[in-house]
């Protein structure tokens, strides 16, 4: 029988997982689908932990998530096209939840598959080789609460570990005397630790943004941003500013390009991540910096040389739970044998196409109906699908009310691509609702 790896629980992990069940569910032969999770539950990156470093095990902490982390995307831009919010919750809600009712929604729909059975928890995978007589992967993995290795032999491979877990960490002169708090947003865990205190932000992605402004919503006496190539630019309230990049520090001050120099109690590096994959052998591995196609992969999954090694989730996103939805429905339709891939040079030629259109994208409006198109794109063979152009409008008008206004653009409501349900606004404004929790919420 085809055997079949995953090697991740979290979104990608989960969708792959459904994509399967749904099949096994409408009448079709599916192969023996086996899981690996490091984590003892799934839900991936949404999973949060009061831990940093380490787990329990001793493996690297994979969370990223903080208290009182809101939606930062409006939900109607990443809705599961076969399971809405509407039927998770059971009444139309606001358009950006806090992370507990995200998770709830992500797990609600992977507990309706009832495919639990198929992962195996705490399992930390640690070596893919590929052997070209038999066109089978080995796969070795530990057991983490028995402490033992074991060995199995698979068909195709799914790498849906994401890429948002392991920290990019530059290095700056003089960092290494200062003498507060430095961490690096991976390990962010409550921003009101830095109540009271002079707060300098090195970064300006999203992670830089929402940092900034819980910080300062909780307590911080002033943040400072820090950017390398442009600032994010908005309108800031006050107690936030830019300024570009620090060149070194000198006890509490910090000392940036633009020549103002500025003291501080603590630094966060919001600095981005790798795609790291230490369990994949060098022919195999993706290496790519964070982009909305990244090379070596057809549609965005497969990898050209071996198209029996599928990534999921490994682009830069706009789109997050659909997009991986619908990679994951594209992979298992051709592990199905429904899609036949083209030749390894016409896959080439097609990925080359995607990024030199990539390339050539100006703005972040460009860069949506470039995403857009490329899960349209996916969906064109596939049973999945949700109204794509809505969900683009949508984060066309986010993207308008944060730069409008960077504090209240959570406050708007917007359509279900799924339902056409319009959201409710809710009950309190972001920047007043203190309470992350999902009761509070929904109250």
């Amino acid at each position: 029988m085809t055997r079949v790896a995953i090697i991740g629980a979290g979104p990608s992990g989960l969708a792959q997982l459904r994509a399967f069940q749904s099949a096994a569910a409408a009448g079709s032969e599916v192969p023996e689908v086996v899981c690996f999770e490091r984590q003892g539950d799934w839900g991936g990156l949404w999973n949060y932990t009061w831990r940093t470093g380490t787990d329990e095990f001793g493996e690297p902490v994979h969370s990223s998530m903080y208290r009182y982390l809101w939606s930062n995307g409006p939900k109607e831009c990443l809705e599961f096209a076969d399971y809405s919010f509407d039927e998770h919750v059971g009444k139309p809600i606001p358009s950006f939840p806090p992370r507990e009712l995200l998770r709830d929604y992500i797990i609600g729909r992977a507990n309706n598959s009832n495919v639990r059975d198929w992962v195996r928890f705490n399992h930390a995978v640690r070596d893919v080789q590929f052997s070209n007589a038999t066109g089978q992967f080995t796969v070795r993995a530990t057991n983490l609460v028995d402490n033992v290795d074991i060995e199995e032999i698979f068909d195709y491979v799914v790498v849906a570990t994401g890429h948002f877990s392991v920290p990019n960490i530059p290095q700056f002169e003089g960092i290494d005397q200062f003498p507060g708090r430095v961490i690096h947003g991976h390990d962010f865990r409550d921003a009101v630790e830095f109540a009271g205190q002079r707060l300098l932000i090195v970064g300006a992605s999203y992670s830089a943004e929402d940092i900034a402004l819980q910080s300062l919503k909780y307590g911080a006496k002033s943040v400072t941003c820090t950017y390398r190539t442009s600032a994010m630019g908005f309108d800031w309230p006050d107690g936030i500013e830019e300024l570009p990049l620090v060149e070194r520090f000198d006890g509490r001050a910090a000392h940036f390009s633009g020549g103002d120099t500025r003291e501080f109690d603590a630094v966060v590096l919001c600095t981005g991540y790798l795609h790291h994959f230490p369990f994949l052998p060098e022919g195999l591995r993706l290496a790519t910096h964070n982009r909305l196609y990244p090379g070596t992969l057809y549609k965005g999954v497969f990898w050209i040389a071996n198209s029996k090694v599928m990534y999921l989730g490994m682009q830069d996103q706009y789109y997050t739970f659909s997009m991986f939805d619908a990679q994951a429905w594209y992979a298992r339709d051709v592990i199905l044998g429904r899609i036949l891939l083209p030749s390894a040079s016409d896959m080439a030629a097609d990925a080359k196409t995607w990024q030199s259109r990539e390339e050539a994208l100006e703005d972040p409006i460009q860069e949506i109906d470039f995403q857009t198109d490329y899960c349209k794109d996916l969906c064109q063979e596939l049973d999945y699908g949700l109204d794509w152009d809505l969900a683009c409008d949508n984060f066309k008008h986010w993207e308008h009310y944060k730069e409008e206004n960077i504090v209240t653009y959570r406050n708007n409501a917007f359509r279900s691509p799924v339902t056409g349900t319009e959201a409710p606004t809710h009950h309190t404004e972001w920047w007043a609702a203190m309470d992350d929790s999902s009761e509070s919420f929904l109250g």
